[in-house]
């Protein structure tokens, strides 16, 4: 209740809380099976989907990040057995089935969806999107590529075919489901032929789900700040919004203050025995990887710079002579901190793992430790990657470089 003693938190231990909730805060202890994949996408509470490939695609990079080597297509798999389902949470995403209903009202209304639906567009197209309901009805499913091209424009996402546009919003609004994906292309099917058991009068109250999103978000954060709450599944501008105090007061969330931090944050009970370990000192973090930008650790910038220090921007939309760091910076995780960042490109035919650049931040001493956590990371992430060499460039400090290549290689 509101009077009870807070919980006092170091800064470290916030974010070994965090790590650990999150499931990075140690290097997976067995070898990875499928249910693994189904079981880290829960944990998070949403994968986000991004398709630039220069590594992995995001979504298998952040598995790979907490499961270690596993099989891409076991995601695609879970998709096609229905475990999973896509929609718009935190950006587009993969989520558990069993949260289907906590965005069928998104999918209701989904003028309210900002960019993601044009409702002049199917105001306009509304008898093609009624043909085209019909053809899959009658044909199965479909693909954008099953579609040519007729309108003499070119692609990218600003210029998609109109049938493209079109299955786009029915998806936005529900009436169509991703069934599965071939070679990471969309493949629509109808609603009721992906997901036939669900109907509306299982729907919960906008503010029942409103509640259920910012627990869930506090659970899958491990540790929030207020602010944090709506970013996580992107529910700031749906109403109503939820009572995060009303919500501590009531037992739903715990209290507690981290040092450094001008407000309360908040802890989902489930999280009580990580929250004893952190105030005890004993998560320990352990886990030396790499994150992809869409990691749910970074994907917030404004958190991991309160929570990590760590200043992170992606720059693969900025013009190359802007870019301070690279194209597709991936943050470096190690031992409960966010160290570096590094440009890497794998070049799959050639067999290599190409590191560009390296950067530590400031303050981190790069050490033999260190090097010795990045060499493993590198090569399971080359070798998970098939480009079994690891090609380091510049690095900042060049010394570090020197002290990673030489690790590396032995």
């Amino acid at each position: 209740m509101a009077g009870m003693t807070m919980s006092h938190l170091s800064l470290a231990a916030a974010r070994a809380l965090h790590l650990a909730a999150q499931g990075l805060l140690a290097p997976p202890r067995r070898k990875a099976a499928a249910a693994d994949v189904l079981a880290a996408i829960r944990q998070m509470g949403a994968l986000q989907i991004d398709t630039i490939s220069v590594v992995a695609r995001s979504p298998y990079l952040v598995l790979w990040s907490r499961l270690g080597n596993y099989q891409p297509d076991w995601l695609e798999a879970l998709l096609a057995d229905g475990a999973l389902f896509e929609y718009w949470a935190h950006e587009a995403c993969f989520l558990p089935i069993e949260d289907y209903g906590l965005y069928r009202h998104r999918m209701l209304d989904p003028g309210a969806m900002g960019w993601k639906y044009s409702a002049s567009w199917m105001a306009q197209h509304a008898e093609a999107a009624l043909l085209l309901e019909a053809r899959i009805r009658a044909d199965g499913p479909v693909r954008s590529s099953d579609f040519k091209r007729t309108d003499g424009q070119s692609g990218g996402w600003w210029g998609w075919k109109p049938e493209k546009r079109t299955l786009e919003a029915l998806f936005t609004a529900g009436r169509l489901m991703i069934a599965r994906r071939h070679n990471f292309q969309r493949i629509y099917d109808l609603r009721e032929r992906v997901l036939p058991a669900w109907d509306d009068t299982q729907l919960q109250s906008p503010a029942a789900v409103q509640t259920t999103l910012a627990l869930k978000a506090v659970h899958a954060l491990g540790i929030a700040r207020r602010e944090w709450i709506a970013d996580y599944f992107r529910t700031a501008r749906i109403r109503p919004a939820p009572d995060v105090d009303a919500l501590a007061d009531a037992g739903a969330l715990l209290r507690v203050q981290v040092e450094g931090w001008d407000a309360p944050a908040f802890v989902h009970p489930e999280r009580r025995a990580l929250l004893d370990a952190a105030l005890a000192g004993q998560l320990k973090p352990t886990a030396t990887t790499l994150l992809s930008p869409f990691d749910p650790v970074v994907w917030d910038r404004k958190r991991a710079l309160t929570l990590f220090g760590f200043d992170y921007r992606l720059e693969c939309y900025t013009p190359a002579p802007k870019r301070r760091y690279g194209y597709f910076t991936l943050p470096i995780l190690s031992r409960g901190a966010l160290v570096g960042r590094l440009d890497a490109k794998a070049h799959r035919s050639a067999g290599v793992f190409e590191i560009k650049d390296l950067y530590l931040e400031p303050g981190v001493r790069p050490s033999q430790r260190l090097a010795s956590d990045l060499a493993l990371a590198l090569r399971r992430c080359a070798l998970w990657h098939g480009t079994p060499e690891v090609r380091i460039g510049r690095c900042d400090p060049a010394g570090f470089g020197l002290l990673l290549s030489s690790t590396v290689s032995t």
